[in-house]
């Protein structure tokens, strides 16, 4: 686990053509976080590397809403962000009741070489149950959606 700072840092990115950005704000030091590379196929053919911290915030900006699209593979279970217009996999949300939990794929991050190298994840072996509940152990709780 990543050391934990007094003071959040503000780490901004997006999608290439900026349609979709995003503030992740974490107490987490990004140069010790080993974002998670998850060995399924989706995220492999999209170089997917995945980081959340639950005490985090996130928030993800639609500036040309019509652009985003949600792609659901594998339990079907969370839903992947992808910007319609330059294709880059953004972020990846778990809706459970009322809230919404979130992991942001860190190569889509402005500081995204500032990571500690990555670790591979297998969560095609986990059971759906077993997904969700680390989802919810792991994922960023706080998250909001804005459109221009």
């Amino acid at each position: 686990m990543a050391p934990i700072t007094d003071t959040p840092s503000m780490l901004e990115g997006g999608c290439h053509c900026g349609a979709i950005t995003l503030a992740f704000s974490t107490a987490r030091v990004p140069s010790d976080t080993a974002p998670r590379t998850c060995d399924c196929s989706f995220c492999r053919a999209h170089g997917a590397a995945w980081v959340s911290d639950a005490a985090a915030q996130l928030v993800l900006r639609a500036h040309r809403p019509d652009r985003v699209r949600r792609y659901r593979q594998g339990s079907l279970a969370a839903q992947f962000l992808l910007c319609g217009d330059c294709g880059v996999l953004v972020a990846v949300v778990f809706e459970d009741g009322a809230r919404t939990y979130a992991a942001v794929n860190a190569r889509c991050l402005e500081v995204r070489d500032g990571f500690a190298p990555v670790v591979p994840a297998s969560p095609q072996k986990l059971e759906p149950d077993e997904k969700t509940a680390r989802w919810r152990e792991l994922w960023i709780a706080d998250v909001r959606w804005t459109t221009d």
